[in-house]
């Protein structure tokens, strides 16, 4: 990512800095977590006593209460899903984990918790099979009984936690003056359903994208500026007036500033050097090298919120390193002052090296040997800033893989200096890179680096050919479709790869309606919305709709899907993992499509079994419809 690249710029002592650093320490060393309560609670409902717990839990329980009536400990009784769907649905292997503490054949235990099981409202089977496992099956009652749980309480009666974190998200981070190309996905479509999934379980989630917006390639954009346009006012340091509200140049102007600024830099030294010049006279308030900058910041961070908005981002705070600037002289001080900070070759840098390390972790380095900060010191500045301005219980950062090593000195740097409280919990998701169908780095067809909204142009391009070649639709209907389904693609394309894993990027397969592609979960829900649609445009009503006991096959196996929506969430917000809601709605879809073509839903003649199997596709259209929503896209009314 290029948020990462090390930046550099100038620090200059205020001369208040000895109270300041004072009152930064007092801060630092007072700095308190907040934490909310509320409990959120699920009604009882159906044929037994059914809170909205995972249905794993409530079947364990069941299984649990057993063992303990044969006289065994209940912790055996821990079910899991069965690895053989053939020969049961859950299983349970505690009588093998039992057959030692009570010196027992694994059978003779398994024979005792089954007779103890018998006549059980849960299961529908319980069967002993040497040599000691149980194999069960649960009531279709019992199943329906939980969907109308789901079907009846808030998130589908997911289980709020009992104290929910305040948590900052770091992702997005690009520099401004400069396009989104490829390398900025991933932060953004995997920040932002994180965010989405903390928040729907219960979290209070900030989502900042952190811009790169301060350092020396800012001065290398204005230089260049200053190259094509000497004789704007802004350079003019003895004008006193307004400057002129309008900038002085288009986005697609300032964005071929930076490139060739870059080349000439590394070329010639002369330029580098008044481009490092012009970065100081920036951050030191020089007027019209200020008024420049905000030019730059307002310029970038409009066309930033257009082509975030075109994948369905959006960020909380839009702030960047230019905010804490001003924190720094004072941190860098404390940090002197508790001696958490010494020189090293000219360089000032705090140890965070631990006894148990095994292997080389270098000392967090904060400022240069000539004074100048890194992007370390920003990043340390911008945790002190977070914890005394929004006291957040978890800071969440998403970057590129490779740096690892950086955040593991940050983290520790940040706790050794106590610029976080001991319960603060610091979070890094390194995610691997989007390559082409050749294994490299994705590039455009001539070799250079994509920038992103043309690669959600050519995506929606696609999306919208195979639209139009398979049916009529009117223009405009299409190219929204287009634009849903082209998202779908992207996000579910990049977010079934779990996080820390390369992916190829392949238009072609995730495009396709078939296969695990956000094409084919879009499919799917729109083939529920459509028969729903027939049934209203039959008189029928879908708020008079009642779940039934379902039946066998296809039917229950959509069921006991739909039940483990809970367990899939929950599973995503504590392991930080998307791919996970991913692989559940796939299953899902999957589950449907078979039930659909092996099942009457409209053509059935028992109103009372049609009614039954209609609202089983509403809810499934909720649950699909609440997994693509974290995920970050949505689906159209028809394809």
């Amino acid at each position: 990512m290029e948020r990462r690249e090390r930046r550099e710029f100038s620090v200059r002592r205020t001369s208040n800095a000895c109270m300041q650093q004072r009152l930064l320490r007092e801060e630092v060393l007072c700095l308190r977590s907040r934490h909310f309560s509320h409990r959120f609670e699920i009604p009882q409902s159906g044929i037994m006593e059914v809170s909205m717990k995972k249905i794993l839990d409530l079947i364990s329980e069941e299984v649990q209460k057993g063992f303990e009536k044969a006289g065994y400990a209940p912790e055996l009784g821990r079910v899991t899903i069965s690895n053989r769907p053939d020969l049961c649905e859950y299983q349970c292997n505690g009588a093998m984990a039992g057959a030692k503490q009570y010196k027992k054949a694994p059978i003779m235990i398994a024979n005792d918790v089954a007779a103890a099981l018998a006549g059980s409202e849960v299961f529908s089977k319980v069967a002993a099979v040497a040599p000691g496992f149980l194999n069960l099956d649960v009531r279709e009652a019992f199943l329906t009984s939980y969907l109308k749980g789901m079907e009846s309480h808030a998130k589908f009666g997911l289980e709020m936690p009992k104290n929910p974190e305040k948590v900052i998200i770091d992702y997005g981070g690009p520099n401004i003056a400069k396009p989104l190309h490829v390398g900025h996905l991933r932060s953004a479509v995997i920040g932002e359903s994180v965010k989405r999934i903390l928040r729907y379980c219960g979290h209070e989630v900030i989502g900042d994208i952190h811009m790169g917006d301060w350092g020396q390639p800012l001065g290398l954009v204005i230089t260049e500026l200053r190259e094509h346009q000497p004789d704007l006012i802004y350079f003019d340091e003895s004008y006193t007036g307004e400057y002129p509200k309008e900038a002085p140049f288009t986005v697609s102007e300032l964005e071929e500033l930076y490139p060739t600024a870059s080349k000439k830099s590394k070329e010639d030294e002369a330029y580098k050097a008044r481009a490092m010049e012009v970065t100081y006279k920036m951050q030191s308030g020089v007027r019209g090298y200020r008024a420049i900058w905000k030019h730059i910041l307002e310029v970038s961070v409009a066309d930033l919120r257009k082509n975030y908005a075109n994948l369905n981002v959006d960020f909380d705070l839009w702030k960047g390193e230019s905010d804490v600037h001003d924190l720094i002289p004072d941190m860098v001080a404390y940090m002197k002052e508790e001696g958490y900070a010494h020189e090293s070759e000219g360089a000032l840098v705090v140890d965070v090296k631990e006894d148990t390390d095994t292997k080389e972790i270098p000392p967090c380095m904060i400022l240069k040997s000539d004074g100048a900060a890194l992007y370390n010191t920003t990043d340390l500045a911008t945790i002190l800033e977070r914890m005394n301005t929004m006291h957040p219980d978890r800071l969440i950062y998403l970057t590129d893989k490779r740096q690892e090593l950086y955040f593991e000195q940050v983290f520790r740097c940040a706790r050794k200096t106590k610029l976080v409280t001991p319960k603060t919990r610091l979070d890094w998701i390194g995610f691997g890179t989007m390559n082409g169908k050749d294994g490299k780095p994705f590039k455009t067809r001539d070799g250079g680096v994509m920038r992103l909204d043309l690669l959600v142009k050519e995506t929606t391009d696609e999306m919208y050919r195979k639209i139009t070649e398979n049916r009529e639709m009117p223009e405009e209907e299409a190219k929204k479709t287009a634009k849903l389904i082209a998202l779908s693609a992207l996000k579910y394309g990049d977010l079934s790869n779990q996080a820390s894993k390369d992916y190829a990027f392949d238009i072609e397969r995730f495009t396709s309606f078939e296969g695990d592609t956000g094409p084919y979960i879009l499919y799917t829900i729109v083939r529920i919305k459509s028969i729903l649609a027939k049934f209203k445009e039959q008189g029928g009503s879908l708020a008079e709709l009642e779940l039934k006991d379902a039946g066998s096959g296809a039917e229950k196996a959509l069921v006991m899907q739909l039940t483990a929506f809970n367990s899939a969430m929950e599973g995503a917000c504590a392991e930080i993992a998307p791919h996970r809601i991913c692989a559940y709605i796939y299953d899902l879809a999957n589950a449907f499509n078979r039930f659909y073509h092996e099942t009457k839903i409209l053509a059935e003649e028992d109103n009372g079994k049609k009614e039954g199997l209609l609202a089983l596709l509403v809810l499934t259209r909720d649950v699909l419809e609440t997994c693509i929503d974290v995920l970050g896209f949505g689906a159209p009314e028809r394809m």
